[in-house]
């Protein structure tokens, strides 16, 4: 039977690692690398049996990403952050295309919860991305947020979910909104994109009718409006960091997970 490695990052993710990696436990290796973690999460996941890696920097989302990839040993890698939970569908779906071996990779559906809701629409389900592939048949972009895995060839699909507890409660989705519109800002610079209050203004409202609309978020309830809403408030800090950034020339670092 064909190795399985799982590999994520953390950084400080106590809450969410303990059940993250029991729903793993199926595979032959885990490898963590961490990012300076301060609460528990570098030893809950040595106790857990995982194998963890404490680089000094932080490259960015897919630059940490590849060096777990680098870091695993087996035939096959399973990609999962740690709030995210296999469920026992998609554990058995696991096996069933590492033993048969079809593709070189294969996408899974992905649920995820806004303000402990799990939405059904809103461009958030079906969520369809890849995390499973055969070694050598795939890495990770360089993106430094919103990193995908890049593979060449056609992509089977899984069966069951991967379970994504993305925002479970408002703290989380302004901490999340402000981590991550930093770090898109940072990326749009570095690829040469201008900003300004227009674009702020005009991507923003375009994430609140994708999202609300063309997403049909709106059968998501109230809670698929907030989220309509949040989505255009991470747009528009993402295009207004960009313009203020470029306006001071005061660009710094990637910001960490």
């Amino acid at each position: 039977m064909p190795r399985l490695s799982v590999v994520l990052i953390t950084r400080n993710e106590i809450r969410n690692i303990g059940a993250c990696l029991r729903s793993v436990g199926f595979a032959d290796e885990i490898v963590v690398v961490d990012s300076g973690s301060t609460d528990g999460t570098v030893e809950a996941a040595r106790a857990a049996g995982a194998r963890v890696l404490q680089p000094a920097d932080w490259p960015g989302f897919g630059p940490q990403k590849n060096r777990a990839l680098d870091a695993a040993t087996g035939d096959w890698i399973f990609s999962i952050d740690a709030d995210e939970q296999v469920t026992a569908e998609l554990a058995a779906s696991l096996r069933s295309a590492i033993h048969s071996g079809k593709y070189d990779a294969y996408e899974i559906h992905r649920r995820s919860s806004y303000c402990g809701q799990y939405m059904a629409h809103s461009g958030w389900y079906p969520d369809r991305v890849v995390r499973l592939f055969r070694r050598g048949a795939a890495r990770f972009s360089e993106d430094l947020v919103h990193e995908r895995v890049v593979t060449q060839g056609p992509v089977g699909r899984l069966e069951g979910d991967l379970l994504h507890d993305s925002m479970p409660h408002f703290e989380s989705v302004l901490a999340k909104l402000d981590r991550y519109s930093t770090a898109g800002a940072l990326a749009l610079m570095r690829r040469g994109v201008k900003g300004s209050l227009a674009k702020a203004l005009g991507h923003g409202t375009w994430a609140f009718l994708r999202t609300y609309v063309l997403k049909l978020g709106f059968l998501d309830g109230r809670l698929g409006f907030a989220l309509a809403i949040s989505n255009a408030e991470g747009t528009y800090y993402r295009y207004m960091k960009l313009w203020l950034l470029q306006r001071d020339s005061g660009a710094s670092g990637p910001g960490r997970p």
